[in-house]
């Protein structure tokens, strides 16, 4: 699948998982049941242990139609290769990182918002940045940043939920980043 398939798949499921787990078999089980409730979109981030050997493992069980297998909370090139040959088809960073951006050309650059970031991030290839943690914007930061940035595409992730969601796709997300605020509800 190529990066205009994954890019477009994301949007059109508008949510993705952002699992963290502090086992391998407890963030098998979380995504499991993400794919199981109709969440496709996964980010397994390195947080969790081995997080590679899971990216592996979910990758070999789901196929591509079933599953949009992402890494998240990447640091480094290094590791984004790791997660790249493990089955990730996605990379999710919380820093700029040119040498990541330029190896895997992740669609999603996480930017703790600062304009000249987000707009490197973009120069460099990020397609979607993730605004984190968005409960310290609300939605009206989408519209804030598309004022000087109009093509920016954004996915808030931290503190979305069930009763937020509905603001964030009307202020312009291209999809939510939904984790532990949104599960434990």
């Amino acid at each position: 699948m190529d990066k205009e398939q994954i890019l477009t798949k994301i949007q059109d499921c508008g949510i993705v998982a952002v699992v963290r787990a502090e086992s391998t078999d407890k963030a098998i089980r979380i995504t499991d049941a993400c794919i199981e409730g109709g969440v496709a979109a996964i980010e397994l981030t390195f947080t969790v242990p081995h997080a590679d050997e899971v990216i592996e493992e979910l990758a070999k069980r789901y196929t591509p139609d079933e599953i949009i297998l992402g890494a998240g909370t990447v640091l480094d090139a290094t590791t984004a290769r790791i997660a790249m040959l493990s089955g990730a088809q996605y990379i999710v960073s919380p820093a700029l990182d040119l040498d990541t951006l330029h190896l895997c050309n992740p669609l999603v650059a996480d930017i703790h918002f600062d304009y000249k970031m987000a707009i490197a991030a973009m120069e460099n290839g990020a397609d979607i940045l993730k605004v984190f943690p968005a409960d310290l914007f609300g939605p009206k930061i989408i519209k804030d940043i598309r004022g000087p940035i109009p093509y920016a595409k954004m996915m808030p992730t931290g503190g979305v939920n069930a009763d937020n969601v509905g603001e964030w796709i009307k202020a312009g997300a291209v999809a939510v980043g939904a984790g532990q605020a949104t599960i434990n509800r």
